[in-house]
């Protein structure tokens, strides 16, 4: 019955997020607002949209000190043709956002998979 219902319907089966911390300097506190606005904005130009939610976390430095932070990841859904159109795009937004925010890593989630850019 589900299958029948969902025949006409768009398949999105592949899902990115990036997580965008909220300190720089690996443990300085700053305001990321600006920093979810272009991803969610480049995520939805690639996808047509995309989520961004509130999460807290913790990870170790490379100085093996606990670093806790609230931190956003913004999520799309697409299908796999398009996350293969767009997976260099996709590095690059980390890449930047590593270098722009002084991070040591920045997280990138592809389909339940985690990968430290």
């Amino acid at each position: 019955m589900v299958q029948k219902e969902l025949k006409f319907a768009i398949q999105l089966n592949s899902r990115v997020a990036i997580y965008i911390p909220s300190t720089v300097d690996v443990d300085k506190t700053t305001c990321n607002k600006r920093q979810v606005e272009k991803v969610q904005s480049k995520l939805s130009s690639m996808f047509g949209g995309a989520t961004c939610t509130q999460a807290y976390g913790g990870w170790l430095s490379m100085a093996g000190n606990l670093v806790t932070e609230d931190v956003t990841i913004c999520y799309a859904f697409c299908t796999e043709e398009q996350l293969q159109s767009h997976i260099k795009e996709i590095v690059n937004i980390c890449l930047a956002l590593k270098k722009e925010m002084s991070q040591e890593a920045i997280s990138l989630e592809i389909n339940n998979k985690l990968y430290f850019i």
